[in-house]
């Protein structure tokens, strides 16, 4: 970790931003450093209730057997998802078998989405590692950063990501599960030439574990940096923005 680069963000993150709360990021490592190893069934089902702790600044590993929703271990690259029905499930269900979240109208669309729409991975290391911004040191390695926000700092971040780019789907909002817009597609970015960045946390499975007025923006640690890199000279030295920071708590 560049320990410049931490207490910059830092800085600048005060300055624009006031007392937003700082993002979290994650890595993948086969040796955790200065993080607790998660315990099978010591965290929600969900992982996004597991994050909550991280949040506060606790720092926490998950390996595969942590995870214990199906649908958490594909998207954290911990296999492939084995739960049957699974396109009933996130449709309509079975009738006196299964209850269906209602997320997509038909079976048949989950397959499609399944096929097309939906990247996979496989983890590149044991455990997956979540720390807040302020608690990494010189020997983490962030991949992604996530921040949670209300619609003011989401709409500073939005416009920081576009700020140096042309495409039209620099930030993007795919359908996806809590943790897919979170760890899935942004992992999954920092090996473009001009990675995305997502905002996500739509998933009502998932909202309960997270503030009302508060949505996810996700972005790989490729694309943070330029967004660090292009604050001072960005919009937000403005007094557009200025009026807009008065109402940030």
């Amino acid at each position: 970790m560049d320990i410049a680069l931490k207490e910059n963000f830092l800085k600048l993150w005060k300055k624009y931003f006031n007392n937003a709360p700082f993002p979290i990021t994650f890595y993948y490592t086969d040796q955790p450093a200065n993080a607790e190893i998660v315990k099978p069934g010591s965290v929600p089902r969900c992982i996004i209730g597991g994050l909550v702790k991280v949040q506060r600044g606790e720092s926490l590993a998950f390996d595969a057997k942590a995870v214990v929703c199906e649908g958490g271990k594909r998207c954290l690259g911990f296999g492939e998802m084995n739960m049957p029905n699974f396109e009933y499930f996130l449709s309509y269900g079975i009738p006196g078998k299964l209850e269906g979240e209602r997320y997509k109208k038909t079976p048949e669309m989950v397959k499609e989405y399944m096929k097309k729409g939906a990247p996979n991975f496989n983890a590149p290391a044991k455990y997956i590692v979540f720390k807040r911004w302020d608690k990494l040191d010189k020997d983490d390695e962030p991949e992604v950063v996530i921040f949670y926000a209300e619609p003011d700092v989401l709409s500073g971040l939005f416009t920081l990501a576009v700020y140096d780019e042309i495409d039209l789907a620099t930030v993007a909002a795919p359908f996806s599960s809590g943790c897919g817009s979170i760890i899935q597609y942004p992992y999954l970015e920092n090996k473009s030439e001009h990675p995305r960045s997502f905002i996500g946390m739509f998933d009502s499975s998932a909202r309960p574990f997270v503030e009302k007025n508060t949505l996810t923006f996700a972005t790989p640690m490729s694309k943070f940096k330029r967004m660090v890199d292009n604050m001072e000279e960005s919009f937000l030295i403005t007094p557009s923005w200025a009026k807009i920071q008065k109402r940030i708590k």
